[in-house]
């Protein structure tokens, strides 16, 4: 029999509702599946991921990041890609290497000349003293005792001439010996206008004239003196003391109405025809100076150039100053260059034929010495180099760089700053020691100051311990587990003491 009963009118419209609902979900997730095969279709291969750049930074600010290409609002500078290398351009096989497109090379004024041959021919340069030579300095003493009864212009620092006179003294024995020099030459003079004197008589009074003169010689009297008492057959009141040389006065040490006893210094003189030269120097520029080397000696206040020798002499090393002092030997004939002035000195050198480069292509930073290489399209490469004589605008390269490689010769420093900058944000950031747990020895139990230089320590267990010695450090080293302070076990939840003794147990 058939069903004749109405519907329910609360479900009747509910059916197409539900038709809409079933066609919107089905069109949802073709959309879905239909993007993900787009993405899957559309991912970069390897290499356009590797040419991708990362971000874009600020060359002079490296800091400052950017999703975009552009300006820096910092200072207004293009920024650059940065890639998964860490540099301007896409290559991981050279993460050193640096970038410099031709506009910013144009700007910087980097110029790539090819590595040379050469010959370096340099001058050593550096400043010397004046002396007098010590084979020509003459200390005058007194022969006997003398009281000084005058003195004469020429003081300490004067020029003097030969047998100019110094001072004039008095003594006991220049009477006696005088008057018999003068009791001699007259005898002497008589004999011979009689014509009584023969060959025997003549070597007597020579022997006796002799025996005179030396006997004035031993109390100071210089040779001009005895010859001028010869002449005017006269003796004078005092004996002069005269320069034996032309020369420079180094000291004076008498005074008039002075006492001297004999032996006493009087006088010392230079004879500045012939000087010496010091010159100091560090030791490896002493051993270029080698003995009978031509040097070329300049004044800059007389305006003068001379030329000096090399002394077979070798150089003096002075530990205070650590420098050697190279002697020089000068002809000064003009007596123009005085004791304590100061000249230059110029050695000539020439190095052998060696690979040379400018020096403004050395970038110098304590003891390492860089050149920036270029491998075409704008990459340079820092390669450490070791360097030799330096002459003028050049420098010697004895390891480090081949004939014909080209590298940059000027702005170089340019080129290291940036490379620092970059290398200096690239590198990931260090992670900091672990904190000291406590500052006592765990070994002896003695306090230990952390922060001392040169202290002890060891890392166990994630903390750090301080040691007072390198035998507590050992025996920690040895068993860390058997002193190191044990962890505390985390502490049980208490039990409900109303709990039943019954369900405690259970």
């Amino acid at each position: 029999m058939a069903d004749l009963s109405v519907p329910d009118q609360a479900t009747a419209p509910r059916r197409p509702r539900l038709g809409l609902i079933l066609a919107a979900c089905a069109m949802l997730g073709v959309t879905f599946f239909a993007g993900v095969r787009y993405q899957e279709f559309s991912k970069p291969t390897g290499a356009e991921a590797a040419n991708r750049p990362l971000y874009y930074a600020c060359p002079m600010h490296p800091g400052y990041r950017s999703e975009l290409p552009g300006d820096a609002p910092c200072c207004g500078m293009r920024l650059e890609p940065v890639f998964a290398g860490g540099m301007g351009a896409a290559t991981a096989a050279h993460s050193d290497h640096l970038q410099i497109d031709s506009s910013r090379r144009q700007l910087a004024g980097i110029r790539v000349e090819p590595v040379s041959r050469r010959g370096v021919r340099h001058t050593l340069r550096t400043t010397g003293r004046v002396a007098p030579d010590e084979n020509r300095i003459f200390r005058i003493n007194a022969a006997t005792e003398m009281w000084i009864r005058g003195l004469y212009p020429p003081t300490t620092g004067s020029r003097v001439a030969k047998n100019q006179p110094l001072c004039g003294f008095y003594t006991t024995n220049f009477l006696s010996a005088g008057q018999s020099f003068l009791y001699l030459l007259n005898a002497t003079d008589a004999l011979a206008k009689a014509g009584q004197n023969n060959s025997a008589q003549n070597a007597s009074n020579d022997l006796q004239l002799r025996q005179a003169i030396e006997l004035l010689q031993n109390i100071g009297v210089s040779d001009a003196q005895i010859e001028q008492i010869r002449q005017s057959r006269t003796l004078p009141n005092l004996v002069e003391v005269r320069s034996p040389v032309a020369g420079y006065i180094l000291s004076r040490k008498v005074t008039l109405g002075q006492w001297l006893g004999s032996g006493s210094e009087l006088y010392e003189i230079a004879d500045l025809s012939h000087v010496w030269i010091y010159a100091d120097l560090h030791e490896s520029e002493a051993r270029a100076f080698q003995p009978g080397h031509a040097v070329r000696v300049w004044s800059p206040t007389l305006k003068m150039a001379l030329s000096a020798a090399v002394s077979d002499a070798p150089p003096a090393f002075d530990a205070t100053t650590r420098l050697s002092r190279v002697r020089l030997e000068l002809n000064n004939p003009d007596r123009a260059l005085w004791p304590g002035m100061f000249v230059d000195v110029e050695l000539p050198l020439e190095a052998p034929e060696g690979l040379a480069v400018p020096y403004d292509a050395v970038v110098f930073s304590g003891k390492q010495k860089t050149v920036y290489v270029e491998h075409g399209n704008g990459f340079f490469e820092p390669r450490a180099v070791e360097t030799g004589v330096s002459a003028g605008d050049y420098i010697q390269v004895t390891s480090g760089l081949s004939e014909g490689e080209r590298i940059a010769v000027s702005a170089s420093f340019l080129l290291d700053s940036e490379s620092r900058l970059r290398r200096a944000s690239a590198a990931p950031a260090q992670k900091p020691a672990p904190p000291a747990k406590t500052g006592r020895d765990p070994i002896c139990g003695m306090d230990v100051d952390p922060a001392a230089p040169g202290g002890l320590w060891s890392d166990y267990d994630g903390a750090r311990y301080y040691f007072c010695s390198k035998s507590c450090k050992a025996s920690f080293d040895k068993e860390p587990a058997r002193y190191a302070p044990k962890k505390s076990a985390p502490a049980k939840p208490a039990q409900n003491a109303a709990m039943p003794e019954a369900e405690r147990r259970g």
